[in-house]
């Protein structure tokens, strides 16, 4: 086994598939300079293990089944500011990037992004700078000078936002009240908010603008 130095850059995993921790730990394994200290499956144990103070970097996925990771990052960085997280997602960047870095993420990668990137990502994120990838970099230049108003989406709370994009998606309130370990009637209150603040209707419409707008596949 290669011995890593006391240079490298200790990172820590959060996802709740072992699959997909064992594959980013091999990913981090093929680089001298990156070493796993260790690794949690939900939001609450990824908070124990940042408070542990062993890691440089966090990776940490925002489909947690306790919390949503955006909530479990706004923790993080509340208590441990200069901990550098890489958020992780199955969803394209233009769905949740933007969001992601407001809440101070250090950069946002998607899960089909090739190992060369995580590992360019947990480098730059280890030295202060932020990560994007020249796909979002170019959303970004797009909308420098644009006058538009703020799009009805941005106003929602991330619980919000993920009930929209999840009910756009075909999945009803029982489903995501299951999958996110929420009450039915908490779930049908998000419903409710998000279809006032968005000035729509029901279902249809609601997934409608999620389409028109690129929020789901």
């Amino acid at each position: 086994m290669t011995k890593k130095s006391s240079a490298s850059i200790k990172v820590a995993i959060v996802d709740d598939h072992p699959i997909v921790r064992d594959g980013l730990k091999q990913i981090c394994a093929s680089s001298k300079d990156i070493v796993v200290t260790g690794h949690a499956e939900n939001g609450v144990e990824a908070v124990r293990l940042c408070r542990l103070d062993n890691c440089d970097v966090l990776l940490l996925d925002i489909g947690l089944p306790d919390r949503s990771g955006i909530e479990v990052l706004k923790q993080i960085k509340s208590e441990m500011p200069k901990l550098a997280v890489l958020m992780l997602s199955i969803h394209r960047e233009d769905q949740y990037a933007i969001r992601c870095l407001k809440s101070g993420a250090s950069g946002f990668l998607n899960k089909q992004a090739a190992s060369l990137e995580l590992i360019t990502a947990i480098r730059q994120a280890a030295a202060g700078r932020k990560y994007i990838s020249a796909s979002l970099a170019q959303e970004l230049a797009n909308q420098i000078g644009t006058d538009h108003e703020t799009p009805p989406h941005e106003t929602l709370s991330d619980r919000e936002y993920q009930t929209m994009v999840m009910i756009a998606s075909g999945k009803t309130v029982t489903d995501i009240a299951g999958e996110l370990l929420l009450s039915v009637k908490t779930i049908s209150m998000y419903r409710s908010r998000l279809l006032a603040k968005m000035k729509l209707r029901h279902n249809a419409e609601l997934t409608h603008y999620a389409l028109k707008n690129n929020l789901v596949e």
